[in-house]
Order: C-alpha cells, then structure tokens, then sequence
C-alpha cells in the first residue's frame, strides 16, 4: 500500500507541476502578448478535484487522517485496538458514502449531457469520471483495510491492529523524516 501511497503523491506532484508551469505560461502571455490561452482555472479546477480525491488515499495509507488522540495511548491496547477498528470501518463507511453520493453527480451529468461553462467547452463526464475514479480508490483501499483490521481484531491480534492502525506518534512520524532524510 505504502508503494501507490508514494505513486499517487508522485502523480499528483507532477500535475501540480505542469499546473504551475501552465499558469505561469498563462500569465507570461496575459501581461507580454496581451493574448491568453484560456483554461488555466478550469484545468486547475480538474487537477485538484482529482487530486483530493486521491490524496483521502494517500492520508488512509499513511494513517495521517485527523483523530484526537491525547488519551488513546494511555488507553490499554485492547481498547486502543477497538478504537482503531472502528477508526477503520468508519473510514471505510464514508467511503460507501462518497460512492453513493458522487454517483449521482455522474448520473445527473450523464443525464443533461453537462459541459463546463468556459470557453473549453469540457463534457463533465471526463473529470468527473476521473474525480470518481479516485473516490473509488479511497472506497476500495478503505474497504481493503477494514477487511484486514476486522480479521486483526477478531482473531484477538490487538498488537499487530495497533501497530498497524494507531495514529503516528511523534516519535513515529520524526523517525520516518529521518528516514527520507537519509533516502534524499
């Protein structure tokens, strides 16, 4: 999982890049030429509806989603291992949600035939299909972990759920730096 992790930060980073690149051009073009190649804030519209759709993958796989956790590890690991268990479902939980609710935008942008009001004229369908597509992902790692915290839990394996599923701690999180640190 760590490896889409790195890929999917690498494919957002690099649209980021070109995005950049792109406004840039843009702009250069606006104040020498007085010319414009128009778009620049419908693709960066795209790209990042895109993108935060993959980064909910991203933050599952790196365990970087919000959680108030100044009492979990003081909780018995028991506890904690409920605790991230239901942590997990309920990711997995708003992942089914995210399904149901994006389905229906597609459906009612197949229904009209919507297109972006811009001078591109873009089928909707396109990056909302994209924009699903990572919402998808989000669903299917969510459900994938769940599958694997729910058999942790229930084959009484408490260590091995926490050790996966607690959220970082400090220590944790400087050890991986230093470990990136050293990669650079």
């Amino acid at each position: 999982m760590e490896h889409l992790a790195n890929w999917i930060s690498r494919l957002f980073g690099w649209a980021l890049l070109f995005l950049s690149g792109f406004v840039a051009l843009e702009t250069l073009m606006r104040k020498l030429f007085n010319t414009s190649l128009q778009g620049a804030d419908e693709l960066a519209g795209y790209i990042l509806a895109f993108g935060a759709s993959l980064a909910f993958v991203v933050a599952l796989i790196d365990r970087a989603h919000i959680r108030i956790d100044v009492l979990h590890a003081r909780f018995p690991v028991r506890l904690q291992a409920a605790i991230d268990w239901l942590s997990v479902l309920s990711l997995g939980v708003t992942g089914l949600f995210f399904l149901y609710v994006g389905w229906f935008v597609i459906a009612d942008t197949l229904a009209y035939g919507s297109t972006a009001a811009t001078p591109w004229r873009t089928p909707l369908i396109w990056p909302q299909s994209a924009w699903y597509a990572g919402l998808a992902g989000f669903a299917l790692c969510s459900f994938v972990m769940a599958a694997r915290a729910t058999r942790l839990f229930f084959a009484g394996r408490h260590q091995d759920l926490a050790r996966e599923f607690n959220p970082k701690g400090a220590e944790e999180e400087l050890s991986e730096e230093l470990d990136q640190l050293k990669d650079r």
